[in-house]
């Protein structure tokens, strides 16, 4: 076992002194309330990295710096602050990608030695382009503020100059802005600093990170119309971490090479992980892999690496062939450190994107032309997992609460070695093959949209079609019993046929056959778990609309009976093998509907066609 202790039972006379705290705490205002009291023991840290911080008189002393890192700036003062540095460094441009449902411009930064203001004139200097997202849980604003500071010091000050001259670098400060101006002491409970934060979703309680298949968010829209329209080689979503508590301060990951984009993760293993690694430690840094604990209370059950599913960033990106990074810095690490970690973390990756980049597009461009002949729609644990490592944790005790009445996880903020089991999420389970190209009817106008939207070519027909193709009957449906991210989740199963379908003027081909066929596949097939047909775009093929009375069909099927005799046996197997059918007079009328033409051939056909 890791935890370090034996059980620490508390006592009746300490709950006066805990209800005390939650009082105390209660009364605070909210731009004021100090959570760290009740925070678990910070360890204690110095790095190489504080030597980035400008003085306190520096006139271009960022609003975090100036706040010794116990404050975040707001919305406007962030962009009042980024318009004077990009009217002070001709290698800066400032571009809206459209304004949020409230109103606020989502801002990108485009920062490069020519000052590139376009798609086109970036894509002119033939330089590796990073694009940076900060925020896209407001509370977790890290990046915002490392990347205000890297700006000023490639830019005004001069001290990185040199980082531009072989990459460009795109910054998206506040992918959720409206989100991040729910603001106040308490969006993030877990997290040490700063004081008041954002919030989690946005104006409309939507999690943008969930998002990137379905695109029912403004931000998310304009976010993948950048991704189309600006073309960059790396990408990187910085986040700040729940959960439990170690040593490492800035983690990451990405899906690795048995996914999506072999070549891509390839080059990320190779090139980019040693660099991060090395440089991050060079200057005080603790770098480590996403942490996802199997269980919170229990290290000893070790952590999981999966294979991210395109709803979020990392596994989106996946998809696309656009090597993409998750970063997730530690939320009990104070904010100064994980402000410096990130500094450090995008420098470093500009670097290897000056000496590397030639080779990162030859592997995107090698996972554009891959298209594998099966894809994973779902992952399960491979057969020789787990694997034991190495991890930098912090030691815990366990404690009696008297709040819970069970056993409670205490860290202790001493860091201790384990050994841990790793759990690899990486053989594929649900596997489908690819078809040659996908059929959407004209009438699903919002598929069709957003899978424009994601920047897959669609072949528009201008006249009716009549094509033969394979179809799925979808059976055993399952509704989830509440919504989520705004939308009431289906899942089904799916049964083949083989049809001849017509499809009307407007309807829509999609060949496979283009770089991002594998996420057409992933969208479009409906065992996939974050398919259309999951996300509910398709709940109006599973409601019945046509009808029979008892009265027609009860003669109408011993008419059957009579003229059928393999139908009169199969009538006859069915009711000794199925009870329930058997005492059922209205399932026994609905059996005879339908096998007539009367019966509604389309309920529950899913109406997008595989061309194989």
């Amino acid at each position: 076992m890791i935890r370090t202790s034996t059980i620490q039972t508390i006592t009746l006379l300490a709950i006066p002194a805990i209800i005390s705290l939650a009082a105390q705490t209660s009364a605070l205002g909210a731009e004021s309330a100090d959570q760290t009291a009740i925070l678990p023991p910070a360890l204690p840290w110095h790095g190489l990295s504080e030597a980035l911080v400008v003085p306190p008189d520096h006139p271009w002393i960022t609003p975090a710096e100036a706040a010794n890192f116990d404050k975040t700036p707001r919305y406007q003062e962030t962009i009042n602050w980024l318009k004077r540095l990009t009217q002070a460094s001709p290698r800066l441009r400032m571009v809206s990608l459209g304004p949020s449902p409230e109103g606020r411009d989502i801002v990108l930064i485009v920062a490069s030695a020519e000052g590139a203001a376009t798609p086109a004139s970036l894509k002119a200097n033939h330089k590796p382009t990073l694009l940076v997202q900060a925020g896209i849980h407001a509370g977790e604003i890290d990046g915002k503020d490392a990347g205000l500071m890297l700006l000023r010091d490639m830019t005004v000050t001069g001290s990185k100059s040199s980082l531009l001259a072989a990459a460009n670098l795109l910054f998206i400060p506040m992918i959720s802005p409206d989100g991040h101006e729910r603001f106040s002491a308490y969006g993030r409970i877990n997290q040490r600093g700063p004081t008041a934060v954002g919030w989690r979703t946005n104006a409309r309680n939507l999690n943008l990170n969930r998002d990137y298949t379905k695109l029912d968010t403004p931000e998310l829209q304009m976010l993948v119309q950048a991704l189309n329209d600006w073309k960059p080689d790396l990408y990187f979503d910085i986040h700040v971490t729940d959960g439990v508590d170690y040593q490492y301060d800035i983690t990451w990951g990405y899906n690795d090479a048995h996914a999506y984009s072999p070549a891509g993760a390839t080059w990320m293993d190779t090139h980019l992980k040693p660099a991060l690694h090395r440089d991050l430690q060079a200057m005080g840094h603790i770098p480590g892999p996403l942490v996802f604990a199997v269980d919170d209370q229990d290290m000893s059950q070790g952590i999981r690496r999966g294979t991210t599913g395109p709803r979020y960033s990392n596994g989106y990106g996946d998809l696309r062939h656009l090597p993409t990074v998750l970063v997730e810095n530690h939320s009990l690490k104070p904010y100064r450190q994980r402000v410096l970690g990130t500094y450090v973390l995008l420098e470093s990756t500009l670097q290897v994107l000056a000496r590397h980049g030639d080779r990162l597009r030859q592997a995107i461009g090698q996972d554009h032309r891959r298209q594998a002949q099966s894809l994973a729609l779902t992952w399960k644990e491979g057969e020789n997992s787990p694997t034991t490592i190495p991890f930098l944790g912090v030691s815990s005790k366990q404690e009696f609460s008297p709040i819970t009445g069970t056993i409670q996880i205490a860290w202790t903020g001493v860091p201790v070695t384990l050994k841990i089991p790793l759990h690899l999420y990486t053989q594929p389970d649900r596997e489908v093959s690819r078809p040659a190209a996908y059929w959407i009817p004209a009438a699903w106008t919002d598929v069709i949209k957003r899978l424009a939207l994601h920047g897959l070519h669609l072949e528009r027909m201008a006249k009716e079609q009549t094509v033969s193709v394979e179809m799925y009957r979808l059976e055993e449906l399952t509704f989830a019993t509440d919504p989520f991210e705004g939308r009431v989740r289906v899942t089904a199963a799916v049964k083949p046929e083989q049809r001849t379908q017509r499809f009307a003027t407007g309807s829509v081909r999609l060949s496979t056959a283009q770089p991002l066929g594998d996420l057409a596949v992933l969208l479009l097939e409906p065992e996939s778990p974050d398919s259309f047909f999951q996300w509910g775009f398709f709940h109006e093929i599973l409601q019945r609309t046509e009808y029979v009375e008892d009265y027609v069909m009860e003669p109408m099927a011993q008419r059957m009976l009579t003229q059928d005799p393999q139908l009169r046996e199969d009538f006859q197997k069915k009711l000794k093998e199925d009870q329930d059918f058997a005492a059922n007079p209205r399932a026994r009328l609905q059996w005879f509907y339908q096998k007539t033409p009367f019966h509604d051939d389309q309920w529950r056909l899913y109406p997008v066609a595989r061309e194989l």
